[in-house]
């Protein structure tokens, strides 16, 4: 699977940071003055109602009617501050250009402001620019979102010198525009109204040699990853010659969708990842809007050689009389280097007019031959195609294994059948009403038909998509997906990147048939830090068991003895925001809320876990940057990105309003960098 689910956007092949612009370095000539400057741009959150400070220097993108009191769109609120904002879109639409100009003020120590709009670092920016020469020194782009993200420039290298701010818009079509609104100069460009200090962001603070994946606030630590570029579903899932592999669909180009390749990367562990050189690579495009590239696939060791499936997807307005979606095999005997694909599969079978893609290849225990799922869909029903082979290369088609029956989504993508603990599992993907769900049956499979005995969806949160297993040298059925979906906001981008992969679970059959999951066991190897513990412990009111945004909180709750009934912890907390998992005694139910959690998508997700042994909740939680993972004692999962605004948004913290809560135990233990660098 590699959909493209953008509202109104017009794939950019684009470079990615500022330096596709020439930055200019310090010109100390130009530092002294005869006149007094500002201390920063007049009108800087235009709450005149109006452009007052700023000159229309071309076009007419920022005419009368660019200053909007708007709160909301077509996607959400703007999350602008103050009654106005400088909207790109509303004057005269996407297709319009322009220049709008700051007035002069003397160059301070920072600069932030608010960002939102069409992400083109080319033809899409806010600049500050140098009044001597006209010297472009930082440029920052949008987020292919109206919603505002804070950038915090550096610009003590110029500090003193006359400068203004410049919003360029050269771009036409959809996400043709650019919004700003309060700009801030000095200590308020760090420290916000409440006392908390802004997360650095932006694509000017993002190292490029050496790469540096500490130094993006919002970056994972322990997650998978582009340093620049964009990355969805996880392909490819294999334990070969004793490391586990990892590919990914990606663009390296942009932090969106387009043209896609397959990222790689190893690991001894499944935990920690070694970058190894992209292995999958599209053709060159025939037109500038061409988007064929190399979708979804799975991997299989055959015989010691590294063997690959995947889509080939071809834009067929692109390239006309060809077909849009087939099947090829590509192979490596080193792991890094890969033949170039052979096409096995050439057309889709009858009843495919949703889609043909999504090859999942395994080794059948009932006949020993090689198998091929591959999802589709026809008629508002998704189904599964089967085709066997006895060498990989020849392929003969088996009918359909299995299909919905019209509730479960038009069209399944990425499935993968397995057997597990005696039974059989088939996961898929799909929409549904504009949802992104995984999903999974358990059932039978007799070695060309699957029978569904029990539905479910795999992780009750919004951010797991695409997940794909395999088997490991241990035996374990392990598992990961995209820990995003099709309709999340992406606010990383305004640093260049977007997208990452979950951390590896074990997958698992639980007493009443679920599909249970629970961290890999190699993830206690992520430790890096003293942990905090406590056994025994009543909480009344509030209690912070630390501080991190990279860490991990295990945690065991006497229920009997907790007389709240609805416990609380607090995620990435400050006094301003945080993600929040909360615990209904009354109803089971666990509820994970992005609402208050910061930049992304306010949400609430929820999963019905039952007590355990001794009528007690256990809670594995695992918090990264800009992601949180809850794994409850029975098997249940509530997966959520979350992008915090602060600084101080790290604390940990155990909340009853009224009544306690009992803890027979709690740990918050720092978790490392899963990056391998050599």
């Amino acid at each position: 699977m590699s959909r493209w689910k953008a509202p109104h956007t017009t794939l950019l092949a684009a470079a990615l940071v500022a330096a596709t612009l020439p930055l200019a370095t310090p010109l100390t000539s130009h530092a002294a003055t005869t006149r007094t400057l500002a201390a920063g741009p007049v009108n800087p959150g235009f709450e005149t109602g109006d452009l007052t400070g700023w000159t229309v220097a071309e076009g007419t993108a920022f005419g009368p009617g660019a200053v909007s009191t708007a709160t909301t769109y077509w996607g959400g609120p703007f999350h602008h501050r103050g009654g106005h904002h400088l909207w790109g879109f509303a004057a005269a639409g996407d297709d319009a250009t322009g220049t709008l100009k700051s007035s002069t003020f003397a160059a301070p120590s920072r600069i932030g402001f608010l960002v939102a709009g069409g992400w083109d670092p080319q033809r899409l920016y806010v600049a500050l620019v140098r009044d001597a020469d006209g010297a472009r020194l930082l440029t920052q782009t949008g987020t292919d979102d109206e919603a505002y993200v804070r950038t915090v420039w550096d610009t003590s290298p110029w500090r003193g010198q006359a400068v203004h701010l410049e919003v360029v818009d050269r771009k036409t079509g959809g996400w043709g525009h650019i919004n700003l609104d309060d700009v801030r100069v000095g200590d308020a460009a760090v420290r916000d109204d409440n006392g908390l200090t802004f997360r650095t962001l932006g694509q000017a603070n993002q190292p490029t040699a050496p790469r540096d994946h500490a130094a993006d606030p919002l970056r994972p630590q322990y997650h998978y990853t582009p340093y620049q570029g964009w990355i969805n579903d996880p392909n490819g899932l294999v334990q070969w010659r004793g490391r586990h592999h990892l590919f990914s669909q990606y663009y390296p180009d942009a932090p969106k969708w387009g043209p896609m390749h397959w990222a790689h990367a190893d690991s001894p562990d499944a935990v920690h990842w070694r970058e190894l050189p992209v292995a999958l690579t599209p053709a060159p495009p025939a037109t500038p809007t061409d988007n064929s590239g190399i979708f979804s696939g799975s991997a299989v060791d055959d015989d010691g050689t590294l063997t690959v499936a995947y889509t080939r997807f071809t834009d067929t307005a692109a390239r006309p009389g060809t077909t849009a979606e087939t099947v090829e095999i590509a192979t490596s005997t080193d792991g890094v280097t890969f033949s170039p694909g052979t096409e096995v599969i050439a057309q889709a079978p009858p009843g495919s007019s949703a889609g043909f893609r999504d090859p999942k290849l395994f080794r059948d225990p009932v006949d020993g031959r090689w198998k091929m799922a591959v999802g589709s869909g026809d008629a508002g029903r998704g189904k599964v195609h089967l085709y066997a082979s006895d060498d990989l290369r020849t392929w003969t088609y088996g009918g359909v294994l299995t299909e919905g029956d019209g509730t479960t989504g038009a069209m399944w993508e990425c499935p993968d059948l397995f057997p597990l603990d005696g039974k059989w599992v088939l996961l898929y993907s799909t929409n549904e009403g504009g949802q992104s769900l995984q999903r999974y049956a358990v059932g039978a499979y007799d070695g060309s038909r699957f029978t569904p005995e029990r539905h479910g969806v795999l992780d009750g949160g919004g951010d797991v998509y695409a997940a794909q297993s395999y088997r490991d040298d241990a035996g374990r059925r392990l598992m990961t997906a995209w820990m995003s979906d099709w309709n999340a906001k992406e606010p990383t981008r305004i640093g260049g990147w977007a997208g990452a992969q979950a951390l590896h679970r074990e997958l698992f059959l639980t007493a009443d048939g679920r599909l249970g999951q629970r961290p890999v066991a190699e993830a206690d190897t992520l430790a890096a830090g003293t942990p905090t513990t406590v056994n025994g412990k009543t909480v009344q009111g509030s209690w912070r068991i630390g501080r991190g945004d990279s860490a991990r909180l295990k945690t065991v709750i006497d229920l009997g003895a907790t007389t709240a009934d609805t416990v609380t912890l607090r995620l990435k907390a400050s006094a301003a925001e945080a993600t929040e998992l909360r615990y209904e005694k009354s109803t089971g139910t666990l509820t994970l809320d992005t609402t208050r959690a910061g930049y992304g998508t306010p949400a609430t997700f929820t999963t019905h876990t039952a007590p355990g042994p001794g009528n007690t909740l256990a809670l594995d939680v695992l918090i990264d940057r800009s992601s949180v993972e809850v794994f409850t004692g029975d098997g249940a999962a509530l997966t959520a990105r979350a992008y915090p605004r602060y600084r101080e948004s790290d604390a940990v913290e155990f909340t009853a309003p009224t009544g306690r809560i009992r803890l027979v135990s709690a740990s918050l233990t720092p978790l490392g960098p899963a990056l391998l660098t050599d």
